[in-house]
């Protein structure tokens, strides 16, 4: 996986999130309102978390993706025994299509592809 963080949450949870991050002494850029006006924000120290609030993005080939539609159908995936990752949709990595996304998608389906069924 690329050494980066990107989280996708609802508008409305952004004091919980950002008082669970305070627990990895990581600062928002911005306050909630702003967050929530603009569609993202930053948690930061020595790392850098990208925080995605918006209610609908479009991927880089015009792709409306929904966070509502997304997490309703998300996917749990095993990282490590008793460790899983909710993955809302494989459409959030293509907001950006950047090569270290690109690679993101490719680790992800390893991942699911060892999955038990």
């Amino acid at each position: 996986m690329t050494r980066d963080y990107d989280f996708w949450i609802h508008p409305d949870d952004i004091a919980v999130f950002n008082a669970a991050a305070s627990g990895f002494d990581l600062s928002p850029n911005r306050s909630p309102d702003e967050a929530r006006s603009v569609g993202r924000y930053l948690l930061e120290n020595d790392e850098r978390v990208d925080v995605l609030v918006a209610r609908t993005v479009f991927t880089v080939d015009s792709i409306r993706v929904a966070f509502d539609e997304v997490w309703e159908r998300r996917q749990r995936i095993a990282v490590s025994p008793g460790v899983h990752v909710a993955i809302p949709a494989f459409l959030t990595k293509r907001f950006a299509a950047r090569p270290k996304d690109a690679e993101d998608i490719r680790m992800l389906e390893v991942l699911r592809s060892q999955e038990p069924t």
